[in-house]
């Protein structure tokens, strides 16, 4: 039963990518208002630090951590199974890791990093917690996407893993217009149960999105804190669309400053929705390498 001040309270979370930046500023909000929250990050240390912080926030914090490397389709199975093993139900889970590479990379699965981090691991990790999220509704999805989606003008499904031709924002771009895609199949999928699935673009947020490539990735992140907006600020529609009673039943939508907001006409072709539902399948069902 939820408290007046803690209107959280009761309530189980899932939050990737949540030991920095608009992850972190999330997970301390939820724990503010009563949630029992596990976070989900690669480095013990990280994770660990972060728990700190949410508890000197939230003193009464309910909160732990499991280990994941998000681009590994075997670190998901392990990280929903540990998950369904410790807690009995799931309100809310927030997809949220998400990355940014100028050279093409692969994954421990032989997949294209960007599209193994952040589009599949979404896919992947909902999927498998599908049936916790239906037993315990009513129960939310938030998918963190992006407006660099609209620079996709499709799904390159002759080119996915952009094997014959790479540029990192274009792959990111990709990545969060299939965000928006299995968004909105998996809200219709959804029709007639608990739960319901939104996505957001959290603005341009300060945050570590360029980390790993280098000094042209420290020249952006320079060079986009000009204009970024806080970690703080660009957390709230995250916030938002996980706690607040506004948006009960309200499932399918894309939202941008706490108000949903039209995505692109690509994000919206049920047939490339279709067909990328059925090509995640295909990638997350491959034997282990």
């Amino acid at each position: 039963m939820s408290e007046p001040n803690r209107p959280m309270a009761g309530k189980v979370c899932l939050i990737t990518g949540a030991t920095s930046g608009i992850g972190e500023i999330t997970a301390r909000a939820l724990a503010e208002r009563g949630a029992t929250l596990t976070i989900v990050g690669r480095s013990p240390e990280r994770c660990a630090a972060t728990l700190d912080r949410i508890r000197r926030a939230a003193p009464d914090a309910d909160v732990d951590f499991i280990l994941a490397d998000l681009s590994s389709q075997e670190s998901i199975r392990h990280l929903a199974a540990l998950f369904q093993e410790r807690k009995s139900r799931l309100d809310l889970l927030i997809n949220n890791a998400g990355a940014l590479f100028f050279e093409r990379r692969e994954s421990v699965d032989g997949i294209e990093l960007t599209l193994a981090l952040n589009h599949l691991a979404y896919f992947q990790l909902t999927n498998l917690l599908l049936d916790l999220l239906k037993s315990s509704g009513p129960s939310r999805v938030v998918n963190v996407a992006s407006e660099a989606h609209r620079s996709a003008s499709k799904i390159d499904f002759n080119d996915l893993e952009g094997r014959k031709r790479y540029r990192g924002f274009r792959a990111y771009a990709q990545s969060k217009l299939a965000n928006l895609l299995f968004t909105f199949e998996l809200a219709e999928r959804l029709e007639g149960t608990d739960v319901t699935v939104n996505a957001l673009h959290p603005g341009l947020v300060a945050t570590n999105i360029f980390a790993g490539n280098g000094i042209p990735g420290w020249l952006l992140r320079r060079a986009a804190a000009l204009f970024a907006i806080s970690p703080e600020k660009g957390a709230e529609t995250s916030i938002y669309l996980g706690s607040s009673s506004e948006v009960s039943g309200v499932s399918g939508n894309y939202f941008y400053r706490q108000k949903p907001i039209a995505s692109s006409r690509a994000s919206h072709d049920p047939e490339a929705a279709r067909r990328l539902w059925e090509r995640s399948v295909e990638f997350t069902s491959r034997p282990a390498l």
